[in-house]
């Protein structure tokens, strides 16, 4: 198996950041686009979880629209062939010093593309 091949590699970065951008422009159908479209799908959240893309996409709609804005560091894309990724990064606001986020991603190519099929996202007081 090879790890990180650049086409795999840089496909994957480019679909991470096309979720980021959805994320922070609050674009629902983005987001909803690159999640898998299935119950099996997971995300576990700051203080909730949601089991199918269904739940998924209702949580969203449920969240504020503003403060969305977040730098992103420490961003690690990992490729395992071409069909497998994890992508993982710590994000900060401006409206929460001294803390950090953590948000890891499962991504799998599918016969439509890239999606999301588990996410965890978590805020901790910053080490």
């Amino acid at each position: 198996m090879i790890v990180n091949d650049p086409a795999t590699l840089a496909e994957v970065t480019t679909v991470f950041r096309r979720y980021e951008a959805a994320f922070i422009a609050n674009d629902m159908a983005g987001m909803d686009a690159l999640f898998w479209q299935d119950e099996r799908v997971v995300r576990y959240g700051i203080a909730e979880q949601q089991h199918g893309a269904a739940e998924v996409a209702a949580f969203r709609r449920t969240q504020p629209s503003d403060d969305l804005e977040r730098d992103l560091a420490r961003t690690v894309i990992t490729t395992f062939g071409t069909d497998f990724a994890t992508a993982s990064t710590l994000f900060y606001r401006a409206s929460a010093p001294g803390l950090v986020g953590r948000q890891m991603q499962t991504w799998v190519r599918m016969e439509d593309g890239w999606r999301v099929v588990a996410a965890h996202v978590s805020i901790i007081a910053e080490p």
